[in-house]
Parts: structure tokens; C-alpha cells; sequence
């Protein structure tokens, strides 16, 4: 029987309802109609948003670093365009293959290199930084989506441990961390910019939106260093340290016109192109972050403020014999037992005796102006990090010892660059030079300390220590009359003075008619045998100066050979 027949079992709805569904279907395709056209047409920051989330990107266009040159305009610290690798943990689709590849790359332990890729929660996780072009190009022919490069720089020291104590260095992002990289930060650091780009799922830019904000670039600084006397004085001071067996070592040398730094070393070095496990120690500047007792390199002081006072001349005659003096318990010696000595000869023959009586002539405030004048126990104001303004204690505070001691560099702490900044008042007409490490536009004037009829005298009877009968005949220069004093003191540690520890150092200016340059060399525990200024200190001078006034074209000022031959260069000792 044929049940479409039977009306029992014939179904019919409604009409209304078919008109319902009907509705019902109409109402909905007009509200995704109405909710398209508010998304696309009225409101559609929404999908925008969404869009740019994918493809549009902000990225940041790197600034590099300033340039950092020598007067000259030598290149001396240059930043070089590198790459780095980083992730997009949202975007990024990676086989385990494709990562093993990655991390062997990179040479980074793959756990590792998984972790990074996989950072819930960021949009930007750097894997490894500063890789060569020819690593970077490795890495985006694996064509790893979410994994990008990003153009940042590299700093690069040309001169290397030549200029690493001045120079400093950079961190990774491109920021000093020492030296002179540190100490002009501000001057040398580049603004970065920033452009809108839409990219591709593979990281590639396929349309340049807009420009944001465009970068600057750092400025150029240029220094008042001379790279070449900068290499002739670390080489003749490495030289030196290594001949002495010292421990360290340092030099600077000074333009006296205008106060610019013309070289400024220290030994141990470093190169700041690789500074994997390397030793906080070999980082530190000793000419201007570490401190010592000068020792005779002071007398000329000493000398100059009783020559201000009235109170001698330069023929003047102090008593030295018997070569010791006794003040209270304590006895200053003289390793030479000379009798009288004018006090001309008590700078050459760098009498402890002579000096301490001379002290003692004056007020200790008056022993304590000097010193105070020419800069001891202020900062030097170089505008270097980590520059000291040493030990000089108020003369309120000092014994008769003490003054005397004073007078020959014991009780009183300085720094290379301070002693070599003080000897500046007889290298000019009395005038304390300021100290600069950029290139002047003109030299700055200096504030007046001696008179000019004083530090003429100096020079005079600094020109005898440097002579045959003088503690420093090894600092002659062929050609030049030179000028300069040794000085050879105890290091001090611990509150006590160690007995086979020394600080030997020699400080001098020439041409001695008109000095153009002051050259200062200290050496840190010479240990082969000699420890004298005048033995291990005053040749570095010699070599250094030798070459500097010839490279500045400077005239000689003394006719003939005025230099003696090693032969008969006289061992003088000077008390310690």
C-alpha cells in the first residue's frame, strides 16, 4: 500500500512558518550585511588593526656612532655596520631540522636557541648579536619565518693597545663604558629613527609605508692626541716595562703652548677589539686613576717657593754635611755626602738635606701654596672618568718632619697627569697650563702661580740635573738643551714603606730656551736590578722627546753634540 496515499499520514505545516524561517534567513544575512558594512565602511580601526598586526611593522633605523679621530684627522674609533638575529615568537615556524641548522649557525646550545623562539607573551627576542655579513646571509638563506636580522654597529679601535687606555670601549647596544668612549657619551651617541613597513610572513619588506622619525647620526670628536707620538711613547714605555721587569708603567706628554694632550699611555694594555676574560686591572688609565709618591720630582717646588719668598737665590749656599739632618728622632739622608752646595746643586745633585732645610725656611703654609697652586690635591679637570685628585694634607696638620719630607715628595700623593700638568709653570713664565684631551680651536689661558723671572731660574738650575754631575745625564736629547728632574721614591702600603719597592719617574720639558713639550714617565717596580729615575725613567724620556720635537719640526736649540756617550754617563743615586 502506498503511504503518500494514505491522508493519515500526509505531514502539512503551517504556512506562517515557512514565512518565519524565511524571515528568519533575511534578517540574518541583513545583519551580517549591516555588521560588514559598519567593520568595512564606518568602523573598521578593528580589522585594521588586526591587518597591521600581521604585516605592518615599525622598525628602527639604527644611528651610528660619532667618529672618533686623532688631530690629524686620524681614524681612531669607527663604527661598522653588523647584523643581529632576532625572533618574532608569534610569527615564527620552525622545524626541530630547521632549528638544530639554526643553533649550529649560531653556535649556540640548541635548548637554548628553542627556549628563545618559543617566549610566550613578547614580540622581540634577540637569539645572537653582531654576526659578520656572511653568518647574517647564512641565516636568512634557511628562510625561517618569524626569524629576522636588524642592522645595528659595531665600535672598532684602529690603533688597538695603543689607545685602549684612552680610548675606552662600547658595550654590545653601542654605549661607552670607559675612557673618553665614556666621557663623551652624550657627544658621540646617534638618535635613532624609525619608518612603518609592511612585511611578508618570511620577514621580508615589501612596501615602505612612512618615515616616523629619522635618525641622527653622532658627531665626529677629534682629539688633541697625535697618533704619532702616541705610538712612540707606548712603544718606548712597553719597551721599558719589559727591559725593568717593572710591574706597570705610564707616560704622558703635553703640549706646553696650549695644554692639549698630545700622548698619554699605560703599560699593561689591552686590545679593545677583543676583550674576552679580560682583567679588570689592565682596564685602569694610571696616568690619571692611580696615585703615588713623587718623590724628588717635588724640589723644584720646594725651591720655587723660597725663591717667591726672598729667602734664597739660585747661588745661595746650604750645608749639607755631614749628609744627614736630625729633626727630632727622625733623620732625612743623603746617599752623597756633599758639604756646601749652592741651591742650584741641590737640584742637581737632588740633595734630600738641602731641600728639607729649605722647607724648613719657610711657613708650611707658604711650602703648602705652592703645591696647592700647581694643582696638587685637585682634580686636573681633564674630563676623564676616574681622574683623582691625590693626597696634599692642610699644612695646619703638619710637624716639622712632615714639612720636610714634603719638600722631596714623601707624605704626598699625585698622579702622573697632575705632576706633568704642575711642571708646567716652568715650562711657560710661571703660568699653570690647563690640560685638554680635544683639539683647541686656541689655547686657554693659564692662571699665573710663579713669577716669570722664578720659573726662568727653575729651568736654569733644572737644565743642571740633566747634565754631566746631574741625576739624569741619560735624559739628554741630541740637539736640545733639556731641563728636568728624577725622582725615585718607596712605594707606601699598608701605612708603611715597602724597603725593595719603588716608583721611579722623570719629568722634563725641552727645548730648555723655549719648551714646546713636557714628557712625564713613571714606572711601577722596576725589578732588574736598577730602580733609579734617572737609570730606568729618563731614557724613555730621551727616546720619546728625541722623536716628538722631530716630528713637530721643532728647531734645536744647542750647537754640536751636547749629548755624552753611554760610556761615560756617571752613575748618580739619589736618596730614596
Amino acid at each position: 500500500m502506498n503511504s503518500l496515499a494514505n491522508p493519515a499520514l500526509t505531514l502539512r505545516l503551517p504556512a506562517w512558518r515557512s514565512r518565519m524561517v524565511l524571515l528568519v534567513v533575511m534578517l540574518w544575512f541583513c545583519g551580517l550585511a549591516g555588521r560588514a558594512f559598519y567593520l568595512q565602511g564606518m568602523h573598521n580601526d578593528f580589522l585594521q588593526q588586526k591587518g597591521d598586526a600581521r604585516y605592518s611593522r615599525v622598525i628602527e633605523i639604527t644611528a651610528h656612532r660619532g667618529m672618533v679621530t686623532d688631530r690629524s684627522g686620524e681614524p681612531l674609533a669607527i663604527s661598522t655596520p653588523v647584523e643581529s638575529v632576532w625572533v618574532s615568537p608569534a610569527d615564527i615556524e620552525i622545524t626541530a631540522q630547521k632549528q638544530k641548522q639554526l643553533a649550529n649557525l649560531l653556535e649556540m646550545d640548541n635548548a637554548e636557541v628553542g627556549k628563545r623562539l618559543h617566549e610566550n607573551g613578547r614580540e622581540f627576542v634577540y637569539l645572537k648579536r653582531h654576526l659578520s655579513p656572511e653568518l647574517a646571509a647564512k641565516v636568512v638563506q634557511l628562510g625561517i619565518p618569524g626569524v629576522f636580522l636588524q642592522r645595528e654597529y659595531r665600535r672598532y679601535y684602529p690603533a688597538g693597545e695603543v689607545m685602549a687606555h684612552l680610548m675606552g670601549f662600547t658595550d654590545v647596544d653601542d654605549n661607552g663604558q670607559e675612557g673618553l668612549e665614556l666621557a663623551y657619551q652624550d657627544w658621540l651617541t646617534g638618535r635613532p629613527g624609525s619608518r612603518r613597513v609592511i612585511k611578508d610572513r618570511l620577514g621580508r619588506i615589501v612596501e615602505d609605508v612612512e618615515s616616523i622619525k629619522v635618525p641622527q647620526e653622532g658627531r665626529t670628536l677629534v682629539l688633541s692626541i697625535d697618533s704619532k707620538i702616541q705610538y712612540l711613547a707606548y712603544r718606548e714605555l712597553k719597551q721599558a716595562v719589559e727591559a725593568q721587569r717593572a710591574k706597570a708603567g705610564g707616560i704622558v706628554v703635553l703640549d706646553v703652548k696650549s695644554g692639549e694632550v698630545l700622548a698619554l699611555a699605560s703599560v699593561p694594555s689591552y686590545n679593545p677589539n677583543n676583550r674576552t676574560k679580560l682583567s679588570p686591572q689592565r682596564t685602569r688609565n694610571r696616568v690619571i686613576t692611580d696615585l703615588f709618591e713623587p718623590g724628588s720630582t717635588l724640589k723644584p717646588f720646594t725651591v720655587a717657593a723660597a725663591l717667591e719668598a726672598g729667602l734664597v737665590t739660585p747661588d745661595s749656599v746650604i750645608e749639607t754635611a755631614p749628609g744627614q739632618f736630625n729633626i727630632g728622632n727622625a733623620t732625612i739622608h743623603d746617599p752623597h755626602h756633599e758639604g756646601a752646595l749652592t741651591v742650584a746643586q741641590v737640584i742637581q745633585k737632588s740633595s734630600n738635606v738641602g731641600a728639607a732645610k729649605i722647607a724648613l725656611s719657610l711657613t708650611s703654609q707658604s711650602l703648602w701654596n705652592i703645591f696647592n697652586r700647581v694643582g696638587f690635591g685637585a682634580m686636573p679637570r681633564s674630563g676623564f672618568p676616574g681622574e683623582v685628585s691625590g693626597k696634599l694634607r692642610s699644612y695646619k696638620t703638619w710637624r716639622p718632619i712632615e714639612q720636610a719630607t714634603m719638600s722631596y715628595g714623601h707624605g704626598i700623593s699625585v698622579s702622573l697627569l697632575q705632576l706633568a700638568r704642575a711642571y708646567t709653570v716652568f715650562a711657560t713664565e710661571g703660568e699653570l697650563q690647563p690640560l685638554s684631551l680635544v683639539k683647541l680651536d686656541a689655547p686657554a689661558s693659564g692662571s699665573p702661580v710663579i713669577s716669570a723671572a722664578t720659573a726662568r731660574a727653575m729651568r736654569r738650575m733644572l737644565e743642571l740635573a740633566v747634565q754631566s754631575g746631574g741625576t739624569a745625564p741619560r735624559a739628554q736629547v741630541l740637539g736640545y738643551r733639556v731641563a728636568g728632574k728624577t725622582g725615585t721614591a718607596h712605594k707606601l702600603e699598608g701605612g708603611s714603606y715597602a724597603g725593595d719597592r719603588y716608583v721611579s719617574s722623570f719629568v722634563g720639558m725641552a727645548p730648555a730656551s723655549a719648551p714646546r713639550l713636557i714628557v712625564a714617565v713613571m714606572l711601577d717596580e722596576p725589578s732588574a736590578g736598577q730602580y733609579y729615575g734617572g737609570t730606568v725613567a729618563a731614557p724613555v724620556f730621551s727616546q720619546v722627546m728625541a722623536g716628538a720635537l722631530r716630528m713637530l719640526a721643532v728647531l734645536p736649540d744647542a750647537p754640536g753634540n751636547t749629548v755624552l756617550p753611554p760610556a761615560d754617563i756617571p752613575e748618580i743615586k739619589e736618596e730614596v
